[in-house]
């Protein structure tokens, strides 16, 4: 079975209010790229993944104008592909749902949120995803109220075999200072940010620490917008979000989650971490990439044959010798899809 992650930039742009694509000449929202030309790059590399299931990052909006389901359903009936179905958890007020796009012949998810719901007042015990989580992120005894702009989205899924498996999609809170206008801002910002975001990490982790210690098979996977060395800020608080996601600090290696590219990028910087996101830095002229894609799995699926893959168009030779499906990934977002393949 392949499950994979993917952000695809601006993906609600190539819709209408119905849920039809607009494979038209206007602008996508990507820097000089047409409607037509993101739908169709989409297309290739969505078909070329050939996935049983795909979480979408950045999904089609969920609102009283539009429908996050038959949006990606009409995407998939269009390109022809075997993940045919989509399931969404909770909605969310900032664009950019997150949402499963799956094979129902090969799986079948559940929405299942865990955790207390909370009033305004928030609990410090892994909330629900859609609720208030309580910590003092900021070291002065007072804690903060955190919430989740996009709640993770929670799935018991079985598959056709018959197993069972617990699975949180994740969009966590990017730490970029937006807004900022003098250098001071975007310090104060960037920190502020990070500190949100570590939270947010936080409240998973306490999430995945109580599924590895019932014994759930687990599988964490999306956007964390972080990742080992990432920024000059990790130091102030000694582990990035994704470090305490994976609870690379405990000694049970039971109660670890496991991605090897978090290994490849932790061993040091004699050589050059993986990649997942591309992003091109207007005001220098040049392109940054960075590892913050993550499909992380719990002790019992590393005994399942698992092998991941970033599907990046220069790293991977396969992609690289692909023309076509090179300049579809570059074209079609400014993340690149991270896959697994296990047996379940």
């Amino acid at each position: 079975m392949r499950i994979a992650t993917y952000n695809v930039e601006w993906f609600n742009n190539l819709f209408d209010n119905d849920g039809n694509l607009l494979a038209d000449t206007g602008w996508s929202g990507r820097q000089d790229v047409k409607r037509f030309e993101q739908v169709e790059a989409l297309g290739k590399v969505f078909t070329a993944l050939d996935a049983d299931a795909v979480l979408v990052i950045e999904a089609p909006d969920h609102n009283g104008k539009r429908a996050t389901v038959p949006a990606l359903e009409n995407f998939a009936k269009v390109m022809q592909l075997r993940a045919r179905r989509a399931i969404i958890g909770f909605e969310n007020h900032t664009q950019q749902e997150i949402a499963l796009l799956y094979d129902p012949g090969a799986l079948t998810p559940r929405h299942d949120p865990l955790g207390e719901q909370t009033g305004k007042q928030g609990s410090r015990d892994a909330p629900r995803f859609d609720g208030v989580f309580r910590w003092d992120v900021d070291v002065d005894a007072d804690p903060e109220l955190i919430r989740f702009s996009k709640p993770p989205l929670e799935l018991e899924v079985q598959t056709a075999a018959g197993n069972r498996v617990r699975l949180i999609g994740v969009h966590a809170k990017s730490k970029a200072p937006h807004g900022a206008k003098t250098p001071d801002q975007m310090m104060r910002l960037a920190i502020d940010n990070r500190r949100k975001q570590l939270a947010q990490c936080i409240w998973l982790r306490q999430r995945a620490a109580a599924h590895l210690a019932a014994g759930d098979p687990l599988i964490v996977l999306g956007d964390f917008n972080d990742g080992p060395g990432l920024d000059e800020y990790e130091k102030l608080f000694g582990r990035s979000g994704v470090e305490v996601v994976l609870g690379t600090n405990q000694d049970d290696p039971a109660l670890r989650l496991f991605d090897p590219h978090v290994e490849q990028a932790l061993r040091g910087r004699l050589s050059a971490p993986p990649v997942t996101a591309r992003f091109y830095i207007h005001s220098e002229d040049r392109f940054l990439s960075a590892l913050l894609d993550y499909i992380m799995i719990s002790p019992d699926l590393r005994d399942r044959s698992p092998n991941w893959r970033i599907w990046h168009p220069f790293d991977d030779p396969a992609c690289f010798r692909n023309p076509e499906l090179c300049q579809a990934l570059l074209t079609a977002s400014d993340h690149f899809p991270v896959s697994l393949d296990i047996d379940l």
